[in-house]
């Protein structure tokens, strides 16, 4: 694993999730019951709305709609203000019922796990233009406002603020899309966190083939007739069609030769892709893609305060370590520190997003790192 020099060996977590839990089973206590009631009770969901909402290109909407889902209870310290909430940020095309699955539980929120949410209260926002969130599939279609990634960060700061009352965030996650939020949170709002950890982007610009291929997608889907200006009746094929494309760069390039290792068998992924893309919309597909021309986060840098651990892929094609951009970001930024994950058993390209085990050692780290006084 690669490491910056400044990075140091932090404080490893001993006890696995399994073992926390068999030791609350086998010395029960009131704060363990109640720690345990609170990690198996449902994710709660729920929406919130902003009125007569204006977006930073200046287009507004009467009503803008926010939903998020939480873990965990809210803790308040002794001058009232709630202390252990943790915000996470999910990829493109996704939303926070992402990281609610058995894997993302297990290796991230499960008792004594790096995000434990018998201690800390988590936040999974849907961002604008995805999951249940307002976006352009609701009605308005292409008459939906451009948002940007900076709106999508400014209403996840009015949920968090104006919603939840919170006015300092423990720590934001953020992964690919979320990784990039992650960033713009720290410049936009540099005393609203302890920490960040990016994971799987650059702060830099979106370029090379992280851009053409948002490009080509994009255009594949306006050139389709049956898009009809974004008017369509039925979703045009090109929608799906194109994030077959994506899976040439998103999957590690191993895992692309097992799984198109004959004729029959390249025919049985793509398939496969197109299945799974059903539900996709072709405007929000758009909408989502072309959000990211309003990022660049490179002239803030220096100014960040929060403390800063980002986590890259060695195979990752759409952030390519033999570049070097990470390792030249990451030293304007006062004190931060990065790791570039090496290729191991289960590493999936920038995929590897997606698999929290490979990089929850990291997310402890991180958590023992805010933990250390000044």
């Amino acid at each position: 694993m690669k490491r910056s020099p400044e990075m140091t060996t932090l404080l490893k977590i001993a006890l696995s999730a399994a073992a926390v839990a068999a030791l609350s089973i086998a010395q029960p206590s009131d704060a363990g019951a109640q720690a345990a009631q609170s990690y198996e009770a449902p994710p709660k969901e729920a929406n919130a709305i902003f009125a007569n909402y204006r977006f930073r290109n200046g287009e507004t909407l009467p009503e803008v709609g926010l939903n998020y889902t939480t873990l965990g209870q809210p803790r308040r310290n002794s001058r009232g203000a709630i202390d252990n909430a943790v915000l996470m940020l999910h990829w493109t095309n996704a939303s926070g019922q992402a990281l609610l699955t058995p894997e993302f539980r297990t290796a991230l929120f499960a008792p004594g796990a790096p995000f434990d949410a018998t201690r800390y209260f988590v936040i999974l926002p849907d961002a604008i233009g995805h999951g249940r969130s307002s976006k352009p599939r609701d009605g308005l279609r292409a008459a939906f406002p451009r948002y940007g990634y900076g709106d999508m960060v400014d209403l996840q700061h009015k949920l968090v603020t104006e919603v939840l009352g919170i006015t300092r965030l423990r720590a934001i996650v953020g992964i690919s899309m979320g990784c990039m939020n992650d960033w713009q949170w720290a410049e936009a709002y540099p005393d609203a966190m302890d920490g960040i950890m990016p994971i799987a982007c650059f702060p830099s610009p979106i370029t090379g083939r992280n851009l053409l291929w948002r490009r080509m997608v994009v255009d594949a889907i306006k050139s389709d007739p049956a898009w009809a200006g974004g008017n369509y009746k039925q979703q045009p094929p090109s929608a799906t069609n194109g994030l077959a494309i994506v899976r040439l760069l998103i999957d590690g390039v191993p895992r692309l030769q097992e799984a198109a290792a004959t004729t029959e068998s390249a025919d049985a992924f793509v398939r496969s892709v197109r299945e799974q893309a059903v539900p996709v919309d072709a405007n929000d597909v758009i909408y989502a893609l072309e959000a990211s021309r309003d990022f660049d986060t490179r002239p803030g840098l220096s100014r960040v305060k929060a403390k800063v651990l980002a986590v890259n892929f060695a195979d990752d094609e759409f952030y390519r370590d033999s570049l070097q951009t990470l390792q030249h970001d990451i030293r304007i930024v006062p004190g931060a520190r990065f790791v570039v994950r090496d290729v191991s058993d289960g590493s999936a390209g920038h995929l590897s997003m997606t698999r929290p085990a490979l990089w929850a050692d990291q997310a402890r780290d991180f958590v023992a790192w805010l933990a250390e006084k000044p």
